[in-house]
């Protein structure tokens, strides 16, 4: 019962923002922008007796997504803006995600071997 209330809650909040961003595009999208996945996966986590250590750790990962998740959203703006397909801005815009990921990553490597 408690997965399918978390399900329903989620998907309600989902629902709202598509309904907001819909009628109103801006709004919708800066409602989007708020970190309502994060806080929700956060209070989740927190309700089934997650340790603060795990919730810390969880929000650092949103943190260090964060930069990728900003290239993924310009080159699907962008994208769009030249009318490209919806699939071609969503594959371009996760193919840049992942580079954005691996490129983090390896800077992450480069700097703990230099100290």
């Amino acid at each position: 019962m408690y997965v399918v209330m978390k399900i329903l809650i989620s998907a309600g909040v989902i629902a709202a923002v598509t309904e907001i961003a819909r009628r109103l595009p801006s709004y919708g999208g800066m409602i989007a922008a708020l970190p309502l996945v994060s806080l929700l996966s956060i209070i989740w986590l927190y309700v089934q007796g997650e340790q603060n250590k795990t919730l810390s750790n969880f929000a650092l990962g949103v943190l260090w997504g964060f930069p990728a998740t900003a290239v993924l959203l310009v080159i699907v703006y962008i994208s769009l803006k030249h009318s490209f397909s919806l699939i071609t801005c969503l594959g371009l815009g996760i193919s840049g995600w992942l580079l954005c990921i691996l490129f983090q990553e390896a800077a992450l490597k480069f700097v703990k071997n230099i100290t």
